[in-house]
């Protein structure tokens, strides 16, 4: 499974968001590449425990569910998402780009270390889950926008 803490992967994203544009339209959904930009970055910070995120009480906090949606199912399109990862307004591309690559590089830093805070919609992941998530989510909204 490709993951984030994974050195290979981790180049890969940070050269897919050097092909971003700011004015790029997303192939779906009502999120700007600006807004796109600042989704992945709270998302990283949620997955750092940096940002508090309401937990949900869903039926995907359980085997095998969650298992299936984190390492299989694919990523419904349109889907809507927790309101604190959409709180942060985009500012300067350049600014906001390298906050989003720096917070790539300080979640693929945590591999190997304990602590991983529960997501709020599927409760206690792995560092492995977590890794896989990440990139998965990531890869997702790259596609979105051409990336």
């Amino acid at each position: 499974m490709r993951s984030i803490l994974d050195a290979a992967r981790q180049r890969e994203v940070h050269d897919r968001i050097a092909t971003l544009a700011p004015d790029r339209r997303g192939a779906w959904g009502r999120m700007s590449a600006p807004q796109m930009v600042c989704h992945l970055s709270e998302s990283l910070r949620m997955a750092l425990g940096e940002l508090p995120v309401a937990p949900k009480r869903a039926a995907l906090r359980y085997p095998p569910l969650k298992q299936f949606v984190v390492y299989i199912a694919p990523f419904p399109k349109n889907v809507a998402t927790a309101p604190e990862l959409l709180e942060r307004s985009p500012q300067q591309w350049a600014v906001d780009v390298a906050d989003l690559d720096a917070l790539i590089d300080r979640v693929a830093a945590r591999r190997g270390t304990r602590g991983w805070p529960d997501h709020p919609m599927f409760g206690h992941l792995s560092e492995r889950a977590w890794g896989v998530l990440i990139y998965r989510h990531m890869d997702h909204h790259l596609r979105q926008f051409g990336a």
